[in-house]
């Protein structure tokens, strides 16, 4: 069980995660309920890369406002009425839950049962010993996140931002707000936060463009922090048969302010490892 380092100087790094696409697979619950939902209101399942395209605009990182927008533009192609917030919600997690979200995780029969982890337990032992402090901000519903974060890879009361714990990403509050609750008592004699006067790194690695903007945003409103965007690819454009589409959607992310692209999640620990800021 992977535990924070104890810290009696400043850590190496501060590494936060989103989760959906980086921590776990969601292509076939998250985004198959986005599929599911939008079916269910008019028969039609948008596609993948019409999915990733939606992403791309860097606004719909929720995934109920996501599904509400593919309804809203297929309406201009065909009569629909659009249903109540509430009542896609609800259709929502019934397709990703299957059961209560606030019950017991045994009793759920949704997609949540079908999403490949991207990382190990192990993962979080080595960030650990490497000196670098972690945590997630993540869009997901708590109920969702802390069922992968606790229940299956073990991590014990991991530093957590989720859905409606700050304003949906890309306004950078939870980000800031998780910065300043791991990291912000370390401070020098000027009173200053510790992370701030060495240049430690603080990096986010998601896999939208809302994620990349988020850091964006961060650096607008706290320019003395060494914020940096790490950003990967979603686990479905990974295949060889998604090559193309891969290059094209890490372009994006690139676009949109991205430092670095990371060819998996792990690969953030030895970047983070090394001495910063890296060659080029």
């Amino acid at each position: 069980m992977a535990d924070q380092p104890l810290r009696s100087a400043a850590p190496r790094a501060l590494l936060l995660f989103d989760i959906d696409g980086v921590i776990r697979d969601v292509a076939g619950s998250y985004r198959r309920a986005i599929v599911e939902t939008v079916h269910h209101y008019c028969g039609w399942r948008p596609e993948p890369g019409c999915i990733d395209a939606l992403k791309g605009e860097g606004r719909w990182n929720n995934d109920w406002e996501a599904s509400l927008e593919l309804l809203r533009r297929r309406s201009l192609e065909q009569p629909l009425t659009l249903p109540p917030f509430e009542a896609l919600v609800a259709t929502f997690g019934g397709f990703y839950f299957g059961g209560d979200p606030d019950g017991d995780p045994a009793h759920w029969q949704g997609f949540i049962g079908r999403e490949p982890l991207l990382v190990q337990p192990e993962f979080f032992t080595a960030l650990t010993e490497a000196g670098i402090v972690w945590g997630f901000v993540s869009g997901a519903e708590p109920p969702s996140a802390r069922f992968v974060l606790q229940r299956r890879l073990g991590l014990a009361d991991p530093p957590l931002i989720a859905m409606g714990d700050a304003p949906d990403k890309p306004d950078p509050t939870g980000l800031l707000r998780l910065v300043d609750r791991l990291l912000g008592a370390d401070c020098g004699n000027d009173g200053r936060p510790a992370y701030g006067r060495p240049r430690t790194p603080i990096a986010y690695l998601g896999d939208t463009v809302a994620d990349v903007q988020t850091v964006l945003e961060a650096r607008q409103q706290r320019p003395d922090l060494c914020l940096v965007s790490l950003a990967v690819a979603p686990p479905h454009l990974h295949a060889p048969d998604q090559r193309d589409a891969r290059s094209a959607y890490e372009l994006r992310l690139r676009d949109a302010g991205a430092d670095h692209i990371l060819a998996a999640t792990g690969d953030a620990l030895a970047l983070l490892s090394a001495p910063w800021p890296p060659a080029p």
